[in-house]
């Protein structure tokens, strides 16, 4: 029988585990992170990056729009990322995050 890599986590899954990893006891206590709905409709993802391995680190800010209801919009401010998207692109979102989060460090400004 051959060794099987696990599976890739979805991406809701990874963003679990990536909080789970920064709760300390304390950056839990002032940072976190928050997934709300928009009234245009949408969602928006705000993510904490102070005291983790992410904060000061460059972000390219990204916009797409394909249509009405599909697009996504994110962006590094105040040590947040900040994603808005359409309401059916939060596992988009997420991803853009998880990629950003685990992919190599370069300047991206």
């Amino acid at each position: 029988m051959a060794d099987l890599d696990p599976p890739t986590p979805d991406a809701l899954t990874w963003l679990q585990g990536w909080y789970a990893t920064q709760c300390d006891g304390e950056w839990e206590h002032e940072y976190g992170v928050s997934i709300d709905t928009l009234d245009n409709p949408g969602w928006s993802l705000r993510v904490d990056l102070r005291d983790t391995a992410l904060e000061g680190r460059p972000f390219a800010r990204r916009e797409v729009h394909r249509g009405e209801h599909d697009w996504f919009i994110a962006r590094v401010a105040d040590e947040r990322f900040e994603a808005a998207c359409g309401p059916l692109n939060l596992g988009e979102a997420i991803h853009q995050f998880r990629s950003w989060a685990t992919g190599p460090h370069r300047d991206e400004r």
